[in-house]
């Protein structure tokens, strides 16, 4: 009996620096390159699992689990915001540091592939709202020459640039209003730096208003067939019509509330549920467009996957459901490279 090679997979998105940041066990860097645990991603995982490289987050945490009066996380301040990005991503530094050779920092397409060639990890710099930005953008531009290539300007609440999507079941994406005036600088902005815009958390009217500034591929990194599952995080057909118009992409989010059809939180779900997701987004977008964005470190995984290790389940999967080699190879890595060699420019 013979097994099919692990087909090696470039991830939308993961928040093991918040993760790792926000533990109390010391020395973060060690735990991640040598393992442990708890959590869904370190390198030996990620080894096992054929995690190849993703967008590494840097989420900056509400002051307040609590929701306010309008239903909404509390936003943190600039200068705490500000402290946390450069923390994590002194971290995201120190792990490459510390890893030898074995996670690299990619900062073009390139970097990518040769980090994949070379069995390293090839870590994206990402911010998950941007909070640690200021209205006159400086931070921006600091942290492009630091390495930063991918931004989503919100989480799921408002700050000065946009509107982030409450996290609302049975609910359409159209809650709140569009970018600020700010937001659209930013927009224009990350177009100039050939910073990639990520489209996940922001609601309806924010989707739009980039979709006509932008001249990038629209990209939604984790967010889901909102056909499938109508959560307020979820894509309608319109939004994943532009999404494919623009030559971007959508990456499979793993979280259980944003799989289930009726929005539960089931540790049990099957994979066919992501399958159903997936053949969705293909059948709407087309095979060029549909990625992974597995959202791991950040949200309730099926017991199906678990963590990284499990990767390979819905490899196999896909293929017994009937996507041949050449189509799982999109979905799970050559989309996402190509999506940010044509943003990036490199």
């Amino acid at each position: 009996m013979t097994t099919a090679p692990i087909t090696p997979v470039f991830d939308g998105h993961n928040d093991v620096l918040l993760r790792l940041w926000t533990s109390t066990e010391p020395n973060p860097e060690a735990r991640f390159i040598n393992g442990e645990a708890v959590g869904h991603i370190d390198l030996p995982r990620a080894k096992t699992g054929g995690l190849a490289g993703g967008l590494c987050a840097i989420y900056v945490p509400s002051p307040s689990k609590e929701l306010n009066a309008e239903g909404n996380f509390e936003t943190p301040a600039h200068s705490d915001a500000l402290n946390t990005t450069l923390a994590m991503a002194a971290l995201l530094t120190r792990i490459e540091n510390a890893s030898k050779g074995g996670f690299r920092v990619c900062r073009t397409a390139s970097d990518i592939r040769q980090s994949m060639a070379d069995g390293a990890f090839a870590a994206v710099f990402h911010i998950e709202g941007v909070e640690a930005i200021s209205d006159g953008l400086d931070e921006l531009y600091v942290m492009h020459q630091a390495g930063l290539r991918s931004l989503g300007p919100v989480w799921s609440r408002p700050n000065i640039f946009a509107y982030g999507v409450p996290f609302r079941f049975n609910s359409s994406p159209d809650i709140g209003p569009g970018l600020t005036d700010a937001g659209k600088r930013l927009i224009k902005a990350c177009n100039e730096l050939k910073v990639m815009i990520d489209l996940s958390h922001m609601n309806e009217k924010g989707f739009w208003d980039i979709a006509k500034l932008s001249d990038a591929p629209l990209v939604a990194s984790h967010s889901n067939a909102h056909g499938v599952c109508p959560h307020s995080r979820n894509l309608t057909d319109k939004q994943m019509d532009a999404i494919r118009d623009t030559g971007g992409l959508a990456g499979l989010n793993f979280g259980v509330s944003f799989l289930h059809s009726e929005g539960q939180r089931d540790l049990n779900l099957p994979l066919s549920e992501m399958i159903r997701h997936i053949d969705y987004m293909v059948e709407r977008m087309g095979i060029d467009h549909v990625a992974l964005g597995s959202d791991f470190d950040g949200t309730t995984i099926s017991t199906e996957i678990g963590d990284a290790t499990g990767l390979p389940k819905l490899i196999d999967a896909l293929r017994a459901h009937g996507y041949d080699q050449e189509s799982i190879n999109k979905i799970a890595h050559d989309n996402w490279i190509r999506v940010l060699e044509r943003t990036w420019g490199a």
